[in-house]
Order: C-alpha cells, then structure tokens, then sequence
C-alpha cells in the first residue's frame, strides 16, 4: 500500500497557502523573532514563485484590524487576488476552498501552510481541511507564528498528532529542487539561499567568491552575480 508520508514534496504536487501574513498578526508573535518570521515568509514565497507553486493569498480583518499583507510578499506575487474573510478559520470560506480545490484538481493536494497565528488560523485551517477532504498539509513552523512558543509548540503538537506534516521552509525549497542537475532553477535557488538563509547563505558566498573565483560584480549598490569573465 502506497504510503503518502512516504512521498517528497515535487513541483507538481504541491500548492501553498499564505494565512494572515499582516503586520497586527505578527505583532503578537512571541514564538519567533519577527523579522526572522518575514525573512522565511518572503523566502517560501520566492521559493513558491520560482518552482511555479500555485498560491491562495488570504486574509483577515485587514482594514478593521490586521493591516495589509506585507509588501514584500505582495512584491513576490504583484498580480495575486487576495481573497479576504471574516472567519479566523480560513476553511469557513468558499473562495478559500474554492482556490484550494482548482489546485488540487490538477493533483496538487499536498497544500504547504504558512500563517499566523499557528494556534488559531493555521491550526483550525489545517483541522478542518483534513476533516472534509483528502488534502495533505505541510505545516512550515519556521514561517509561521504562535502568540506564545507554548501556544505555537502545542498547536504543532497537536497538528502532528492528526496527521499534518512539520516542515521548515528551507526544507521545502530544497525538497522541490532536489536535483542539483536541474540548472533551470538552481540560479534561482542559489539567489533566495544567498539573501535569506543567513549561514547557508553566508557560505555560498565564500564557495562563489573564494572557491570558484566568480569575483562579485557590484552596480548602483545591488550585487549583480558572478562575474564570469574573472
């Protein structure tokens, strides 16, 4: 019998949901360092957009409350449809499941999961989505916030226990490439490491620039690639 936990994360069955990435959201996240939270949120997100993941942006509240969607995943998905609601359950909302559903019509019904905050959005969304469809979820803890690290821990737990699946988002990125071989998307995957992945990052700086001798190339303040004359 196949076993779906058995199966990795590809490019063609996954789609991602981002869950009240507001900044009244974030500003009662206790579990993470908040712009930590950000750096991974933008990270999955650019990872998302290079592997051509199909994503369902929703929000809450966001002119009575919330705030508006970080612009620096707006910056990721300039065009995306925000699909607004009311309920802090995300699956309580038809054009919510409706996004969903087009996805995983295509087969795409591992859905990863990053929002605030893991004990409420995330953890009734994931219950729910379980509850009523075959949908697999994939729980990104380090792109998602709880208002305590007890209440995003437990909510972890307690997902887990259902059958959700714990990731970190660099876990998922590297989960779609898989094969450094694939050359149509490993420049892309190189860039997000660089700027988000602080060490890993870090060190795939020093392999460019002290290993392979691509000597950086610096225009108007913004690092430019290797150079491949030096």
């Amino acid at each position: 019998m196949s076993n779906k936990y058995l199966e990795v994360l590809t490019p063609r069955n996954s789609q991602i949901i981002f869950i009240d990435q507001q900044p009244q959201m974030a500003f009662g996240v206790q579990s993470i360092d908040r712009q930590v939270l950000k750096n991974n949120v933008v990270g999955l997100a650019k990872a998302a957009k290079v592997f051509d993941i199909p994503a369902t942006i929703t929000t809450v509240e966001t002119e009575g409350f919330s705030g508006h969607t970080y612009p620096e995943l707006l910056a990721v998905f300039p065009k995306h449809k925000l699909l607004e609601r009311s309920s802090m359950n995300s699956w309580d909302d038809q054009n919510v499941r409706d996004s969903l559903a087009a996805h995983a019509a295509q087969g795409r019904k591992k859905i990863v999961v990053s929002g605030l905050w893991t004990e409420v959005c995330n953890l009734g969304f994931a219950l729910s989505a379980m509850h009523d469809t075959d949908y697999e979820i994939y729980m990104v803890a380090d792109a998602s916030g709880g208002t305590s690290l007890d209440a995003h821990n437990y909510a972890m737990d307690r997902m887990v226990q259902a059958g959700v699946v714990p990731v970190t988002w660099q876990q998922v990125l590297l989960e779609w490439q898989r094969d450094w071989a694939r050359k149509n998307t490993y420049d892309a995957v190189m860039d997000i490491v660089r700027e988000h992945s602080g060490a890993y990052g870090m060190g795939v700086d020093y392999a460019y620039t002290m290993v392979h001798k691509a000597a950086e190339r610096v225009q108007h303040g913004e690092r430019i690639g290797p150079n491949p004359a030096k």
